[in-house]
């Protein structure tokens, strides 16, 4: 239940560079100087892309996390773990660096006011259909996990785990976590798949979700004699 904090964080925040590169975009106006000097010490810059796609991914973000923190007050049933400090504060510092990694790849141009103009290519839309395509099935598997805490009624009944089974859950133990990585790659095609920095993040959350799933996959094992032995970790077939 602590992600829930990350998630108000990336809210308020990604929101925030949202709206300051939405009226540097159409009203022409410039960033505030203190984001300016912050992207130029992290050499904001150094490798720019199309700023529509920039544009469009800090968008993709913001509501990403506007979903999973409703999932998050809605949705999931959790149990009563707890997390590190470490990891904790580690999460916040995240979602905070990520909006501006984003903003970081916006052509100073814009970031200063300056006009330009607005080209959708082939490479939007694919990323956008496979961001979309990733968060429903996410969001059916959240739900799935929540289910198994609840009635039919819909009340919580018991917080222990349990197996789940549908959409994804027959071919992985965490599809949620493979769909993460997805919608962190649909970004990636947004950016129009050559953008090194973002790669390196869709690099981080491959490895971070990777071992998360085998933890989980273990543990499954372990508690579920009957589990099922066809299911993989994290990616399907894999």
């Amino acid at each position: 239940r602590w992600f829930t904090h990350f998630y108000v964080v990336s809210v308020l925040w990604n929101g925030f560079l949202l709206i300051w590169l939405l009226r540097a975009e159409f009203l022409r106006e410039s960033l505030p100087s203190w984001i300016q000097y912050v992207h130029r010490v992290l050499g904001g810059g150094s490798q720019n892309c199309e700023h529509f796609s920039a544009l469009l991914v800090l968008l993709l973000l913001w509501l990403h996390s506007c979903r999973r923190l409703a999932e998050c007050l809605w949705t999931s049933v959790f149990s009563n773990g707890v997390i590190h400090i470490v990891q904790y504060c580690f999460g916040l510092a995240y979602y905070i660096a990520i909006g501006s990694t984003v903003l970081c790849q916006v052509p100073a141009n814009v970031r200063n006011g300056q006009e330009l103009s607005v080209q959708i290519c082939w490479y939007h839309i694919v990323g956008v259909m496979l961001y979309i395509w990733a968060s429903l099935h996410q969001h059916r598997c959240l739900v799935i996990l929540a289910n198994l805490r609840k009635s039919k009624s819909g009340k919580v009944v018991s917080l222990s785990h349990s197996v789940p089974f549908g959409d994804w859950f027959e071919i992985v133990s965490c599809p949620h976590y493979f769909a993460e990585l997805l919608i962190y790659v649909s970004m990636a095609i947004v950016l129009g798949f050559h953008n090194v920095t973002w790669w390196c993040v869709v690099m981080y959350v491959l490895f971070n979700q990777a071992l998360a799933a085998f933890l989980c996959h273990e543990f499954y094992q372990k508690n579920f004699s009957s589990y099922p032995e066809h299911r993989k970790a994290f990616i399907p077939f894999v």
